[in-house]
Order: C-alpha cells, then sequence, then structure tokens
C-alpha cells in the first residue's frame, strides 16, 4: 500500500501579451499561464501525476490557492484505493457539499478539482505504463462508466447506453489503435489568427501553416471590426487558397442580433464554422444564432463549465460543431462523458487547445474518441498553436499536419520544472 505524502502548486506565467499571441476581440493582452499541480506518494517508484488548469495571468492566483485548500484533504489517503476506483476520487470532490455550494459543479473550484482529478489519473496511467488514451481506451466498458457520474444526465445518457456505446467501440479498435499510432490525429492552426497581428504577418503565418507545416484548416480571431474582419478574410482566403478550411472565432464577443448581423456578412469565405459568437451560457442565444446564419455550423464549448451545459446544447441542437476544452471541468471522467453525449447525438468534437498544456492535455481524450467512442476522425479536428511546448517532458508533436500519437506513460502534461521555473509567479 501507498500513501499520498505531498500535493504542490506552481503558478507559472509566460508574457505571451508581449508579442500578442493569443490576443482576440474579448481578451487583449492574455499572458497564458499553468496553475500546475504535483501529487508525490509514498511508493518507490518515483512516479508523480501532474494536472494544471490553464489560465492568462491573474486567475492563477486564485485557481492555486483553490487547489492548495482542497487538495490536503488528500494527504494519507490510499493511493491503491482511489486508482482501483476513480469514482471515489470524484465523489470525495465534486459531491463536498461545501465546495458544491461554490458552484455547483462550475466555475475555479470545479477546475481546480479537474486539475487534482487529472492528476490522479496520471499516476493510474503512468503506473499501467500506457499513455492516458490508451489507458481510457483499453479499459472495460464496464469499469469505465463505473467511474463516471450521470446525476442530472439520465434524461440524455444513461449508464447502460453509454456502456453499449463502449462496447460498440470495441469493434476494430485494435485497427484504429494502429492507424492513430501510424498516422497521427488531424489538427488546425490558429497560429495566423491572432487580431494583434499585421496583415503580412497573419498572411505570412498562414502560408507557413498551412504549405510548410500541413495544416488542413487554419482559424482567425474575428469580433473587434467589421471592416477589419472582412479585409483579413480575404487576404487569408487569397493565401490558403480554396481546399484550405477557414474557421473564425469570436470569443464571446456580441450580443446574439449583432453576431446574426457580422456572421451574416461572412458568407462568401466557405467558413469551416464560427466560434463562440455569444456568451457560452446562452444556449438559445446559440441556437437561435445557429439557425439564422445557416449553412455556417456553429461551433463551440472551450468555456463551457459543466456536462449539464453541454448536455443542454445538444438536447437543443445550438451548435454544429462541439468543443471542448481540456481543463474547463473536473477532469477526465466528466471530459469522458462530454464525449459520449457527443456520441450520443451524432456530434462531431473539435478540442481547443493552443495556450500552456492544452495541446499535451486534450489530444488524449480526441484519441481515446476516435479509439474507443466515436471510431472516426471525419470533421474531427485538434486546435494547435506552437506555444511553451519546450517546457514538457514529452511536447505535442506535429507530423504534415496531424497530432503524433503520445506513447509515453501518462496524461501527457509533465513539465520540465528547470526550464519552467523561470516563469514562476513571486507576486
Amino acid at each position: 500500500m501507498s500513501t499520498i505524502t505531498q500535493i504542490k502548486t506552481y503558478d507559472f506565467r509566460f508574457p505571451t501579451s508581449t508579442t500578442l499571441s493569443g490576443s482576440d476581440a474579448m481578451n487583449p493582452d492574455p499572458d497564458y499561464s499553468s496553475a500546475y499541480v504535483e501529487i508525490s506518494t509514498s511508493a518507490d517508484d518515483g512516479i508523480k501525476g501532474v494536472g494544471f488548469v490553464f489560465t492568462i495571468g491573474r486567475g492563477n492566483d486564485v485557481v492555486c490557492k483553490a487547489i492548495e485548500s482542497m487538495s490536503q484533504v488528500l494527504i494519507g489517503r490510499n493511493v491503491e484505493e482511489l486508482l482501483d476506483n476513480m469514482r471515489i476520487a470524484w465523489d470525495l470532490f465534486v459531491h463536498d457539499s461545501q465546495l458544491r455550494w461554490l458552484g455547483p459543479e462550475k466555475g475555479v473550484e470545479h477546475m481546480a478539482i479537474g486539475a487534482v482529478l487529472s492528476a490522479l489519473w496520471d499516476i493510474k496511467a503512468k503506473r499501467a505504463g500506457k499513455p492516458l488514451w490508451l489507458l481510457l481506451s483499453e479499459m472495460e466498458p464496464e469499469e469505465l462508466v463505473a467511474t463516471l457520474d450521470f446525476r442530472y444526465l439520465t434524461d440524455a445518457l444513461t449508464p447502460r447506453e453509454a456502456i453499449e456505446i463502449l462496447k460498440e467501440g470495441q469493434k476494430g479498435k485494435a485497427e484504429r489503435i494502429a492507424h492513430l499510432k501510424e498516422v497521427g490525429y488531424p489538427g488546425y492552426s490558429t497560429a495566423a489568427g491572432w487580431l494583434g497581428y499585421s496583415d503580412e504577418k497573419m498572411v505570412a503565418l498562414a502560408k507557413e501553416e498551412t504549405e510548410v507545416k500541413g495544416f488542413k484548416q487554419i482559424k482567425l480571431k474575428v469580433g473587434h471590426n467589421i471592416d477589419d474582419d472582412l479585409r483579413r478574410l480575404a487576404k487569408a482566403r487569397e493565401a490558403i487558397g480554396p481546399d484550405v478550411r477557414l474557421a473564425v472565432d469570436a470569443n464571446q464577443v456580441w450580443d446574439v442580433p449583432t453576431a446574426i448581423a457580422w456572421i451574416n456578412r461572412f458568407h462568401d469565405f466557405d467558413l469551416a464554422w464560427v466560434e463562440e459568437p455569444t456568451s457560452p451560457d446562452d444556449v438559445i442565444g446559440h441556437a437561435t444564432i445557429a439557425r439564422a446564419i445557416n449553412p455556417i455550423p456553429v461551433a463551440t464549448g472551450e468555456q463551457m463549465q459543466s456536462r449539464i451545459l453541454y448536455k443542454q446544447y445538444l438536447q437543443a441542437n445550438a451548435f454544429g460543431i462541439m468543443q471542448i476544452d481540456a481543463t474547463r471541468v473536473a477532469g477526465p471522467q466528466e471530459i469522458v462523458l462530454e464525449y459520449l453525449m457527443a456520441k450520443k447525438f451524432n456530434k462531431p468534437v473539435c478540442p481547443h487547445a493552443g495556450g500552456v498544456g492544452l495541446c499535451e492535455a486534450v489530444c488524449h481524450f480526441a484519441m481515446f474518441d476516435y479509439v474507443a467512442v466515436s471510431g472516426t476522425m471525419d470533421g474531427r479536428m485538434i486546435e494547435y498553436v506552437d506555444n511553451q511546448h519546450e517546457h514538457f517532458v514529452h511536447p505535442t508533436e506535429i507530423r504534415n499536419g496531424n497530432y503524433v500519437a503520445p506513447l509515453a506513460p501518462g496524461n501527457g502534461t509533465e513539465m520540465t520544472l528547470e526550464t519552467a521555473e523561470k516563469y514562476l509567479y513571486k507576486g
């Protein structure tokens, strides 16, 4: 038996605002940041579990404190008991009534819970000697479903339906694992799209990302000025040609009528989707926009705070493209539920990524989905931006526009502290 002996947090902040990398209509000066947690045990295997929450600056103050305050309940706990039944760990935090009062099941506390649960899953995967995507894919359907919390979901997805989806996903699984290891998983690039970039820099990056790196889709930020948007979209479409997909992202900047009027001026650019046109909490607003801008699909999800919102969006058919974020909800179990619901409602999932550790983390869930849930990559891709990958022990690798499947044991988010500590925030 081993026990949890220490939980340590790190507050890493990278000055991306100095280059305007990450700038958009809602967030003009982000400093990409990681509230990073490390769990140590008494086992002599040297394994530490890591998790994190991505923020864009001072939010780390709050998230790190939340992780520190809640995680101490794990000190002295039996590691094997937690790893053998991850539902215990979920219930320990998510159903702590005093933590729930702050949400319930959303916001800073929920994200902090996700960091801690991710670190426990990291230990589980490392002890199994498997990358997280493969660990999840090879769990028996009943075993995986037993870790999941279906409270508030059974009008949309029941445990029995989830087991049936995963059992159906067993067919051809070995072939998909081999294909994933050989080819990888499609990515798309947002590197050219930041609002703070000049037209010349945007065009040069758009060409580099597609012609050199092989991405089949790029994304531009929009929503600050309609004339600027129309000019930039025209230049981007000319630069990448008709065969590369082009998406746009408004980062929640519009109200519903403005979104409809603005987006309906984009029909000439053959858009793959328009992302986050309004508040992520506005299910009916998104459904209204989706109907009004058809055939341009709506994509959203990176800021959705719980599986309950995903359920409502799916039931209301409020988006055409479902997105997820690796650190917005309470860890792997909630993300697995999101993918299972997407399969039930037949919606493609294109995860949000790009910030510190998001590419490294979220690819595991997209790959799990391909191997064990949806069984397809059609219409699916993972966002990519080349930010801070050099600080990770096993950084994301892109080959011909595809994410190379990670093979190292764990969830992929372990940082090289010797390099990252240069960016440790000291107040």
